[in-house]
């Protein structure tokens, strides 16, 4: 770091900018209650349910003490009271736990030590337990005394004290918390700040310094008039869809890829038109339960094409490599977390542990989704234009779609086929299945002409279903199939002389009030073929079946010949085998259309190399054509929906009992009516923006208090289940919630109601008295006695930036952009969102993982961020832009140019102590010029005549830690060409090789050393060599993943001349990244050595004075943080 780094870091320093965790009155770490329940449900609470309540519940009482409750620890059983409260040293939980008395507990293992810890502090804090329900009670008990389950019922606001301070409904449930308390609220926060507060809230961007100035002016006025003004102009701005949208767009784990998958392309080809379709359907306002319903089900909402887009929120997941049931279980937790804030998902592979939800509901959601769909070729958002081009376009897609369908209805024809004729084959393999592991064979490779895995698995199911059915066709199959092997023979004929003695008819009827069981049914045709020598194993049974199989489907075919619209065989023995082979849901039956499992039917390479090769070109051209529409991300009804079952511990091949798609029952009281519309997607939807449902309202308005706040009224805000953390204002949340629905469901009214009470409008400093008191009750700020400080989101923060340099981009919508690379001026939400490889810029600053649904940000202060703002090229460029800009640069009076800056960045003038310290540091006269320096970074070429280096220029872009062309790589004109402290990278050109340049101080005898070493595995390696002006080629190497030693024993140079290192390809551009540190040591008498160093001496591009002030100032807390 140079002097004049130094310096401007000591500066900030010392008048406190850098963003720091240094200890505050209003930055304590918070130690309070908060975290005594915290701990509770989080550490202690789960080792309870999961370790103590099935012997000490509601249930069972062992030595008559329940654990379920504080009032049950402190009732105890027969041996006293279980705990006393603060006294771990007295109470025989602890000593249970830790095993060093008479009782032992748990006595099957001991906890672990962590646990053990966790219930001895939670003991010394006084056993603090939320009113949430007794944990370990039935699902059924919990939720009828949970908070979050009961009915959404209007509050009327408390009375309070102080009746001038309460502006709105919300006032007075907040101050009647602090009264509570004996708190009081901070004071008002001055215009800046609030314009600020306000701006950035809404629309995600700094407030210009005109329109801090007008509104300054307008609240001297009338200050509540002014802020309600603002409010309106802020929330009819179209960046307020954008800031809200991205709000959302975490929820719905927006992504711009898909993750890792087969067969198609891995970014998701429309993505963007789904967040456009939020940023609009915020400005426009739509109604939270229109603005839902649409995101489940717009394909039956009788809507304008447009609003397809909405699906994106399902379809916009991760795709597990095209797992089916992963992808599902996404889809589920999206909507149940997303809207719901509850861990539906918790249930896929038994009943949820803490919540009442069972199994069966999870797979009842499960249903749902597996009876939709996304066809291959998207709905069009809009109006194609009848031109040329568009009808040429949709000449060369048509032809695509129909070589892709022709392929698949020949691959279905054949699968059919051949399920059929093999089907003794597949019987058999499913019999020899049966004793085995059930493991999911996903995307299991075969040969050609194999047994297909997921035909048996299809074959499998049905015959579970034959048998939970009964049904005659297979009473037969499953007496022969249950006999042991190494018993068959023998016992197998036993079978056959019950099937001699008369097996019961289809239609029979048992023998009436005899109270015996009746003789299962068989099907007649099932029972002649069994009529002769008892089978020998399930070879001989599952070849009867096969041929019998086989005879009715060519009395089929023979049928059909003579009547084309024949729809069954005349025999209803007959036609109940055909059925087997033809009928709705059997194994050959593939479903017509392209859905879920239909991939695991392609089991072999070339059938799969095929299908993606056809698959691959409708994608692109449909994605990439010329004259290429947008098209939305829907999902569709499947033709045949999809009958749900629960999946015994979750596993996809044991399947269990039915179960209809339907809600959730803990908000269907009464008889639940299994949803009737297609898949249930948009009954799902009714059901869950019903406004008896006690949550969806509840979640929304809390998320919205989050974003104002940092932090919800409920900190779990995708969790308001039975774990959730316990409101701060329980009254509030429902008084909001009331209203919210009352209001139309307006988000919009939302933050008006919100943002114009006192609350909002405080200011994020108390008095250090106010401050005291309150650090002793509530050092967390739940209670809200001041307003929450607050740093910005990485999108705002860097859309700043942008905003305060001029050049922001404020064009809506569009496809994604690497808006990382370079000073690109888009706003952050139109940025390319990459799921597989999150940019670690985005994830230093809490950027969520958009793996899954995202319930709010985490905020953390790691030294990264702090070298991001020291280090990196885009905040020095935006310094020198902020510079550049008109207003700035037509200012000559330092002062008055201070003044500017100021209000730019902080929408205020400087106060005198700054000014003061600004004017030392801009005229302070220990400035030293920039250091000299005997290399340059630069590009050029070889003469191989002369072999001197004939073209030499400099790079001139400083990117903060490497030269280039350009702000981004490759450059236009010059390419990959780069220089970093360690080495670089060559262009794919002779004349724009990579050229480290040392012109020499002083005369003398030099040597070098150095290692040049080629890492990456892909690519041909690069060749090195050093160029004397002088001497020419003194030394050449090449190297291929591979490194080799590059010295030059002794040459004489005289002052002035050059030593070139140049670097260049070797015919393949790919992966030519290098490394070649090098040392130049001046040999003398004394053998003492004069010594240029590459690495120890690499420099990046100076600044001046200036620069590095508006660079120290974008450093600031007050530039970053929200007060």
């Amino acid at each position: 770091m140079d002097i004049l780094r130094i310096t401007i870091w000591l500066l900030v320093l010392s008048v406190g900018l850098l963003p720091q965790r240094a200890s505050r009155a209003d930055e304590e770490p918070a130690i309070g209650p908060r975290e005594t329940v915290e701990l509770f449900e989080r550490r202690v609470r789960p080792v309870l349910v999961e370790r103590c309540v099935k012997c000490h519940g509601p249930k069972k009482q062992e030595s008559g003490l329940r654990l379920d409750s504080r009032e049950a620890i402190l009732r105890g059983g027969d041996s006293g009271p279980a705990a006393v409260p603060k006294k771990p040293g007295e109470s025989l939980l602890v000593e249970a736990v830790k095993q060093t008395g008479d009782f032992k507990m748990p006595p099957d293992k001991p906890l672990e030590a962590d646990a053990i810890a966790a219930i001895v502090r939670w003991v010394e804090d006084g056993l603090p337990w939320p009113n949430s329900g007794a944990t370990g009670a039935s699902g059924e008990d919990a939720a009828k005394a949970h908070w979050a389950f009961q009915p959404v019922v209007r509050p009327e606001p408390p009375d309070v004290n102080d009746k001038i301070w309460p502006k709105t409904g919300v006032d007075q449930f907040v101050l009647s918390r602090l009264e509570s308390q004996q708190l009081l609220p901070a004071p008002k926060a001055d215009p800046v700040m609030l314009i600020r507060r306000a701006t950035f809230d809404l629309i995600g961007l700094p407030p210009t310094p005109e329109e801090v100035l007008a509104f300054e002016e307008a609240f001297q006025v009338d200050a509540d008039e002014a802020w309600r003004g603002l409010i309106d102009r802020l929330l009819e701005s179209p960046h307020y869809g954008e800031r809200q949208g991205r709000y959302w767009l975490d929820v719905a784990r927006y992504a711009d890829n898909k993750g890792y998958v087969f067969f198609e392309q891995k970014e998701f080809p429309w993505a963007w038109t789904y967040r456009d379709w939020v940023v609009r359907a915020f400005n426009e306002d739509v109604p939270y339960d229109r603005f839902v319903t649409l995101q489940l089900a717009a394909d039956q909402a009788n809507v304008d094409p447009a609003d397809l887009a909405a699906m994106g929120f399902l379809t916009l997941g991760p795709r597990f490599s095209n797992n089916t049931h992963d992808i599902l279980d996404d889809r589920i937790d999206v909507v149940t977390r997303g809207l719901l804030g509850l861990t539906v998902t918790c249930a896929r592979c038994h009943d949820h542990k803490f919540d009442p939800i069972p199994q069966a509901d999870y797979y009842s959601l499960y249903g749902v989704f597996r009876s939709s769909r996304e066809p291959t070729l998207r709905p069009l958002l809009t109006a194609v234009p009848d031109t040329d081009q568009s009808r040429e376009f949709a000449v060369g897609l048509q032809e695509r779609i129909d070589k892709l369908e022709s392929f698949i209805a020949t691959q279905r024809e054949d699968l059919m086929l051949g399920s059929r004729k093999r089907a003794a084959e597949y019987l058999l393999a499913a019999h020899k299945q049966r004793n085995h592991p059930t493991t999911e064979d996903f995307m299991l490779l075969t040969d050609k002409g194999a047994i297909i895995p997921a035909m048996l698995r299809r074959w499998e199911a049905y015959l579970k279903t034959a048998r939970r059915q009964k049904d005659p066709v297979w009473t037969v199959w499953f007496r022969y199939s249950d006999l042991p092997d190494d018993e068959f023979a023998e016992r197998a004929k036993e079978v056959h002389a019950n099937a001699g003695r008369g097996l019961l008819p289809v239609g029979a009827e048992s023998s009436a009030g005899t109270g015996r069981s009746a003789r299962p049914a068989v099907n007649p045709l099932v029972a002649a073929a069994f009529s002769g020598e008892p089978p020998k194993s399930m070879d001989d049974v599952a070849k009867v079946y096969g041929e019998l199989l086989a005879k009715v489907d060519t009395d089929w075919q023979t049928l059909l010949k003579k009547d084309a619209q024949a729809t069954r065989l005349e025999e209803d023995s007959a036609e109940a085998l055909r059925q087997v082979l033809y009928g709705a849901g059997s194994p050959p039956m593939v479903p017509q259309e392209l859905g879920w499992g239909f991939l695991d039917l392609l089991p072999d390479r070339p059938t799969q190399g095929e299908f993606k090769t056809l698959l691959g070109e409708v994608e692109t051209f449909s994605t990439s054509g010329a004259g290429v529409p947008a098209r939305a991300m829907v999902l569709v009804d499947s033709a045949v929906s999809y009958d749900p079952v629960i999946f015994q511990r979750g596993n996809p091949n044991r399947e269990g009992t039915p179960v209809p798609r339907q809600f959730l029952k803990l908000f269907s009281p009464g008889n639940r009516a299994p949803f009737e519309t297609g898949s249930g997607r948009i009954d799902l939807a009714r059901a869950i923006v019903d406004p008896k449902n006690p949550l969806t309202a509840r979640v929304f308005v809390n998320r919205i208090w989050q974003q104002h706040f940092g932090t919800g009224l409920v900190e779990t805000a995708s969790d308001f289940g039975l774990r959730s953390s316990t409101p701060s204002h329980p009254k509030l949340l429902d008084w909001l919630a009331s209203e919210f629905i009352a209001s139309g469901w307006s988000t919009k009214k939302l933050h008006r109601l919100i943002m114009t009470t006192s609350s909002y409008r405080q200011s994020s400093v108390a008095s250090a008295a106010a401050t005291e008191q309150a650090m002793l009750v509530d050092s967390a700020n739940r209670l809200l006695w001041k307003f929450p400080r607050r740093r910005l989101g990485f999108e705002a923060m860097r859309d700043s930036h942008l905003a305060v340099s001029g050049t922001l981009d404020r064009t809506l919508g569009g496809g994604p952009q690497n808006v990382l690379s370079g000073y690109n001026g888009r706003r952050t939400i139109y940025g390319f969102v990459d799921r597989m490889d999150l940019p670690g810029l985005m994830r230093t600053f809490d950027f969520p993982e958009p793996a899954a649904t995202s319930p709010r940000r985490d905020v953390t202060t790691v030294p990264q961020q702090a070298l991001f703002f020291l280090n990196h090229s885009f905040v020095a460029e935006t310094a020198g832009r902020v510079l550049r800009r008109p207003d700035v640069t037509g200012l000559t009076d330092p002062s008055e140019r201070i003044e500017r800056i100021h209000r730019i960045l902080f929408g205020r003038s400087p106060d005198d102590d700054e000014l003061v310290l600004a004017g030392q540091f801009l005229n302070r006269s220990d400035k030293e010029p920039a250091t000299q320096t005997a290399w340059k970074y630069g590009y050029g070429g070889v003469d191989e005549e002369t072999k001197r280096v004939a073209t030499f220029a400099e790079l001139t872009h400083w990117t903060g830690t490497r030269w280039q062309a350009g702000p981004t790589l490759p450059d236009a004109k010059l390419g990959w060409v780069f220089h970093d402290r360690s080495g670089g990278h060559p262009a794919s050109s002779d004349d724009r090789c990579f050229v480290l340049r040392w012109t020499a101080p002083v005369s003398g005898e030099f040597e070098v050393s150095g290692k040049l070493a080629h890492r990456p595995e892909p690519g041909n390696g690069v060749r090195g060599r050093i160029v004397s002006s002088e001497h020419g080629v003194l030394g050449e190497w090449k190297v291929d993943q591979s490194e080799a030693d590059t010295p030059v024993a002794k040459v004489t140079i005289k002052a002035g001349e050059t030593i070139d290192f140049v670097v260049d390809w070797q015919g393949h551009i790919t992966h030519d990244e290098f490394e070649w540190p090098v040392v130049i040591s001046q040999l003398t008498e004394n053998r003492g050595k004069a010594q240029w160093d590459s690495n120890r001496d690499f420099r990046g591009a100076t600044s001046d004075p200036w620069t590095d002030y508006v660079h120290a100032l974008l450093m600031t807390n007050e530039f970053v943080f929200l007060e």
